[in-house]
């Protein structure tokens, strides 16, 4: 009997949970670090190697194809406003959840001192990189979607918004010009799609094997060679995760639910069966930018979104829509500023709703992205942000999850615009 795709990865998913935690047990994180992690990182690799020509001929195909302005436009309009109204969404859940939980009256001070004392070298280095960012003036976020040198952009995936403006505005030049004149390019780019989509097949096939190396390296990273490390982590945090964890779960289980109901008629079984293999190496990758070949092909093969919304609503969604991300940024924020025994007023609740849905469109499609622009919401409504020391040690895990939520919400949206444009296949 042949596995599905999705169920090879949650068998290589759960033997990489097992290896790591008997690395952990045995002292093997060494080995794993050496022998094991390289293979999860080749994998990443391969997806990240051809993201960029997929985004680039699939979305200047699906513009040209339109062959009208109003129509991209239109479709874009949808686009972007689903993806600010769910994150606002996200975030507003987020603080509900950590002011009903107050995951930070149940931390020890004891701990306190110890997580910041053991994660004060990595915060000060991700608040250098948040310094940068401040310095950036309003406008800064358009200026870079603008890209000087295109091929200078298309050489880092971090770029990938660079490479969207660049590959529409080439769709747009090519329904300006006439069709014979198109016809050459646009062949290519086709040509280009369609290898690219063939190579995501091939490197699929190796999926399992990435997965369970990556699954072990996080497990082995975050517990050392003592799995006390993690119980005593998740003992003193767990509430805070807790807080993140059922945020999200209700971000999925009723936002993008209700997402789907209003604007398509796709059943929920349909739609989470079609996701499951994108969800699982969002899991794993904790990259939404290394996801997107798999969830473009997902929504495409089997969701039945065309190619024309697909590759502009995703590889947007990727670099914009960070749903979890803000979501667990509204709980940080909130959860170190309970911690450190300061009360935020609504006034400073409502602050961190407006950073965190733009720090979210500015936030990088790659792994703990999201704790950088964390730093700039806690300086936004006053709380030091060397508090970051104090959830550190489990950001990796929460990294993970958020990364689903993110994928998810990405895809729900675009099923959500091909159905109200007519151009899901039933």
């Amino acid at each position: 009997m042949k596995l599905e795709l999705h169920w090879k990865i949650i068998i290589g998913l759960v033997l990489g949970l097992f290896f790591g935690i008997l690395a952990a047990a045995n002292g093997w994180s060494g080995f794993t670090s050496n022998w094991i992690a390289p293979f999860g990182k080749i994998f990443i690799n391969l997806l990240k190697l051809i993201a960029v020509p997929l985004v680039l001929s699939s979305l200047i195909t699906g513009v040209a194809s339109l062959s009208d302005l109003k129509k991209l436009s239109r479709i874009g309009g949808k686009t972007i406003t689903i993806y600010i109204v769910t994150t606002a969404i996200s975030v507003t859940i987020g603080l509900v959840s950590v002011n009903l939980l107050k995951p930070g009256d149940t931390v020890p001070e004891d701990m306190k001192v110890k997580l910041q004392e053991t994660y004060k070298s990595a915060a000060s280095g991700k608040l250098e990189a948040a310094d940068q960012i401040k310095e950036r003036r309003p406008l800064q976020p358009i200026v870079d979607m603008v890209p000087s040198n295109f091929f200078s952009s298309a050489s880092n995936n971090r770029n990938m918004l660079q490479v969207v403006f660049v590959a529409i505005i080439i769709g747009i030049a090519l329904i300006q010009i006439p069709k014979n004149k198109a016809r050459p390019v646009l062949d290519f780019m086709e040509g280009i799609n369609d290898l690219v989509i063939k190579l995501v097949d091939n490197i699929m096939f190796f999926a399992p094997i990435g997965v369970f190396a990556l699954i072990a390296d996080t497990i082995t990273s975050v517990a050392g060679n003592d799995l006390n490390n993690v119980l005593e982590l998740l003992g003193a945090l767990g509430f805070y995760m807790l807080a993140v964890i059922i945020g999200l779960i209700i971000q999925m289980g009723f936002t993008y639910t209700a997402v789907l109901k209003i604007f398509s008629k796709m059943s929920l079984k349909k739609f989470y069966k079609g996701i499951a293999p994108a969800q699982l190496l969002a899991f794993s990758t904790s990259s939404s930018g290394a996801t997107l070949p798999v969830t473009m092909e997902r929504c495409e093969d089997e969701l039945g979104v065309s190619e024309e919304v697909s590759s502009f609503v995703l590889p947007l969604g990727a670099t914009i829509n960070m749903d979890g991300t803000a979501l667990y940024q509204a709980v940080a924020a909130v959860f170190i500023a309970q911690t450190l025994g300061m009360d935020l007023t609504l006034g400073a609740q409502l602050t961190i709703v407006l950073t965190a849905v733009l720090a979210s469109i500015g936030t990088a499609a790659v792994p703990g992205a999201g704790i950088i622009m964390l730093i700039i919401i806690l300086e936004a409504i006053g709380v030091p942000s060397a508090g970051i020391a104090l959830i550190l040690g489990v950001d990796r895990i929460l990294d993970m999850m958020r990364t689903v939520t993110n994928v998810t919400g990405d895809a729900s949206v675009a099923v959500a615009v091909a159905s109200s444009e007519g151009q899901i296949s039933k």
